[in-house]
């Protein structure tokens, strides 16, 4: 009787948490907007690219599942699969944001027009749209190439023409899916790229569904008794994610009493959140990229000797998975060591008369910070390596024969019971929802959420938890 009145409960709950929202017109308005903005998405998505043969194009990508093609196709939601007119998606974008983040670093000029707040932040967007096409212009034109270089592709054998009209294509159509993402930040709910990629990965939870249903039909025990465990595993990790995410370390910060012009400000207790896993996804797409790049170097070569000998070293070997976990933690100290200077949150600390209690102002409150963030980036990478590690394990299992020594040992005590040979072959069908679209997809939703309790509680709704607002990935 408890569990039905909770259950009943928690319904009621969030049907008037949903009320609440359409209740408000300005929320109602942002939201129907997004909505919107996500539906021209994906219809633009079935747009494709003319001149291109779509039965041999899906030949070409059943040879291409693992290469770094394969990777990117991921984050354009399908879209490079049959070259729609979003086909290079909004990773353009990304990659322009990322590297001009890592020129703050090395240019102080760019460093300053950071710093001149509301006029800066509008230069950077601006230098990231023209880095965005610029990146564009050039994956396109890649892109056009290779289409045009594989056999019966292209119809009537393309030319210059294809490849003008390929590139023109696809940069408007980048150009495009970026206008839509600033429009939703703009005037919708959520980060507008955050969301795309977001609506591109959820995009196929149908097919997922339908994959797991063909699977389960014939009512084999082993079958069912591994989809459900593959279930659990996937619940476990969302959950694991859900907790880590929205971890975060409280620096207390004190501010000592100061005159600003002629008022004296009185001195003020408040604490700087520092997040688990402050790197994100990003890490892992750097890891990912790294190492499917000599995939796709021996797929565009042609030597089969090469390609043979690259499709070997793939997903589920030791040494692979080895270096794709290290790869990750290398990554995630490095990504978070330029997001987050402690030399310069120390000074700025100490320009604004703000210390943390007990650590001297300076270079003690820097080596203090750098400690904190130290341990914390390490419990953060290791947790990324694992979220990314463990559902490749299930899916593809791992292949403990290529182990020195012990490895034929450990193939035949896996394989000769059912219920442990998955970990060599894993459950053998491919899931949407991998490690890297579980951190994404959760945490846009986690950020989506949290605008939206933020918003109901601020007009003193209800929201959707018991005790307030929760934290996205931004804390």
């Amino acid at each position: 009787m408890k569990i039905r009145k909770l259950e009943s409960g928690m319904i009621e709950k969030l049907v008037n948490s949903i009320r609440n929202i359409f209740s408000i017109p300005d929320l109602r308005k942002r939201i129907l907007f997004t909505l919107g903005m996500l539906v021209i998405y994906r219809i633009g998505s079935h747009i494709k690219t003319p001149g291109i043969d779509p039965d041999r194009l899906e030949q070409i990508w059943s040879q291409l599942a693992g290469s770094l093609m394969g990777v990117v196709d991921l984050f354009t939601g399908g879209n490079l699969r049959i070259v729609s007119i979003f086909a290079l998606g909004i990773t353009p974008y990304i990659t322009a944001s990322i590297v001009l983040q890592l020129l703050t670093v090395v240019f102080p000029a760019l460093k300053k027009i950071q710093e001149e707040g509301e006029v800066g932040r509008r230069k950077i967007n601006q230098y990231t749209r023209y880095g965005t096409i610029a990146l564009s212009t050039i994956q396109s034109t890649f892109i056009a190439l290779w289409l045009q270089s594989q056999p019966g592709l292209v119809i009537g054998g393309g030319g210059v023409g294809f490849v003008v009209m390929t590139v023109v294509t696809l940069v408007s159509g980048t150009a495009f899916i970026m206008w839509l993402g600033e429009q939703i930040t703009d005037r919708g709910v959520g980060n507008g790229i955050s969301l795309l990629i977001f609506a591109g990965i959820v995009i196929g939870l149908p097919n997922a569904i339908k994959q797991i249903y063909d699977r389960i039909k014939d009512m084999d025990p082993t079958t069912t008794l591994g989809v459900i465990a593959l279930l659990i595993g996937m619940l476990l990790i969302t959950m694991a994610i859900v907790f880590v995410e929205r971890g975060h370390r409280k620096i207390p910060v004190n501010y000592a009493k100061r005159l600003v012009g002629r008022k004296m400000m009185s001195g003020q207790s408040t604490h700087m959140p520092l997040k688990v896993n402050m790197g994100g996804v990003i890490p892992v797409i750097f890891a990912s990229s790294i190492l499917t790049f000599p995939q796709t170097i021996a797929q565009f070569s042609g030597s089969e000797t090469l390609q043979r000998y690259i499709s070997s070293f793939g997903g589920g070997h030791p040494l692979y998975e080895l270096l794709f976990m290290a790869a990750i933690i290398f990554f995630t100290f490095f990504y978070v060591s330029i997001v987050f200077n402690t030399d310069e949150v120390a000074e700025n600390l100490r320009k604004h008369g703000g210390f943390i209690p007990g650590i001297r102002p300076g270079r003690k409150t820097a080596d203090y910070l750098n400690t904190i963030l130290t341990r914390l980036t390490t419990v953060g990478a290791i947790y990324l390596a694992i979220i990314a590690l463990i559902p490749q394990v299930l899916l593809n299992g791992i292949q403990v024969d290529k182990i020195p020594l012990i490895g034929s040992y450990l193939y035949s005590v896996f394989t000769s019971n059912p219920v442990t040979s998955w970990i060599v072959s894993g459950f053998g069908f491919q899931f949407y929802f991998g490690g890297t679209s579980l951190l994404i997809v959760i945490g846009v939703a986690m950020d989506t959420v949290s605008q939206i309790e933020s918003q109901l509680i601020m007009r003193h709704y209800e929201g959707f938890l018991q005790k307030g607002r929760i934290r996205g990935r931004r804390g």
